[in-house]
């Protein structure tokens, strides 16, 4: 049986879209730096603070790394903390990528950014 908080590449995407969520990123910074989901904000598992994320919109938080258990940490946490209900990407932004979704990342070769294309 699915966990309704474990949402599907294509739910962030529609979200993103219709502005309905906020997406949180608890990768380290070197990781967010290196490539990241467009529109998403950096909160790191390390120094997860989950007071800081504003919880009085209407937008609903999404919690994301890159494989999807970091960010299911975060949920716990924040969930368990702020009492609020949130979600998170399942199988992060490796599922986004294998869904072909536009990301922005770093060439190592030339250090240039690459954006493949906004949602």
């Amino acid at each position: 049986m699915a966990d309704s908080r474990d949402l599907k590449p294509q739910a962030i995407l529609d979200g993103l879209k219709d502005g309905t969520i906020m997406l949180i990123d608890v990768r380290e910074p070197a990781e967010f730096g290196n490539e990241r989901i467009h529109g998403a904000l950096l909160n790191p598992l390390s120094t997860f603070e989950p007071d800081a994320i504003p919880t009085d919109t209407a937008r609903k938080i999404i919690f994301q790394c890159g494989s999807g258990k970091r960010s299911r940490m975060a949920l716990d946490k924040f969930m368990a903390i702020t009492g609020k209900d949130a979600a998170h990407l399942e199988g992060g932004i490796g599922s986004w990528k294998a869904a072909g979704f536009p990301f922005v990342k770093i060439n190592p070769a030339t250090g240039q950014v690459v954006d493949n294309g906004h949602y």
